[in-house]
């Protein structure tokens, strides 16, 4: 019989569901202290209104009712945690480099998102990432102030419009400033825009925008940015 190799890493222990909701309590809590009294609050407040119904309705069933209340205080006490969990998680990220690509990234069905950002302004850093969805393209600015926000996000928006104008282009200035979205309600900011195209049309809009990616640099005044073909050799550093 073949020894069991001792050098041989054992493999990693499974992680259950409660391990990692442990994780995202004690990284909530860092941050936010307070979360701890509104999970026990919450817990409790809806135990308490079980125990309160129950007495009413039917002292002699009191039981059932806390039996009942327990479930419902729980998936209360869950969405206390979520909730200031996201709140605590975007208080990490805003004001870094690529926040608004890691809020737009939690929106999961129904738009294409770019990852990485489709305009930069070299000297203040500010970016400009788009989302494709049944609203239509919608360009979001992050960093600098709002003017070199604007003027990075009307840039943007001739070009899409150059390659696709018959679809809608939405501008949304991430920030603090009167005027911008906070990162916590840019994903809410981009649902609330009315819907215009199908899903085959976003499929087709995202594909004719996957060549806007290779026509990013500068384009001299009169040249077709549809007709031209990116220096490759240049863009490799060559």
């Amino acid at each position: 019989m073949a020894r069991k190799d001792s050098s041989t890493p054992a493999p990693a222990k499974k992680r259950r569901w409660y391990h990692q909701l442990w994780d995202v309590f004690q990284m909530t809590r860092k941050s936010d202290p307070a979360v701890t009294w509104w999970i026990l609050g919450s817990f409790l407040g809806v135990v308490a209104l079980g125990v309160l119904v129950g007495f009413l309705l039917n002292p002699g069933m009191l039981w059932y009712f806390v039996v009942l209340a327990i479930p419902f205080g729980l998936l209360a006490a869950m969405f206390i945690l979520s909730r200031r969990a996201e709140k605590a998680a975007y208080g990490r990220i805003e004001g870094q480099p690529g926040a608004v690509s890691a809020a737009l990234g939690t929106i999961r069905r129904g738009w294409s998102i770019e990852e990485q950002p489709v305009a930069v302004d070299p000297r203040t850093q500010a970016m400009v990432f788009r989302a494709i969805g049944k609203p239509g393209v919608v360009l979001v600015g992050e960093g600098g102030s709002r003017g070199v926000q604007q003027r990075l996000l009307e840039g943007e928006r001739k070009r899409v419009l150059r390659l696709i104008p018959e679809v809608p282009v939405h501008l949304i200035q991430s920030g603090r400033e009167e005027g911008q979205v906070p990162l916590p309600g840019l994903v809410k900011a981009l649902r609330k825009q009315k819907g215009n195209l199908t899903k085959l049309e976003v499929a087709e809009v995202s594909k004719r925008l996957a060549a806007l990616a290779k026509l990013q640099m500068p384009m001299p005044k009169g040249v077709d940015p549809m007709r031209a073909r990116p220096d490759r050799k240049a863009m490799r550093g060559r």
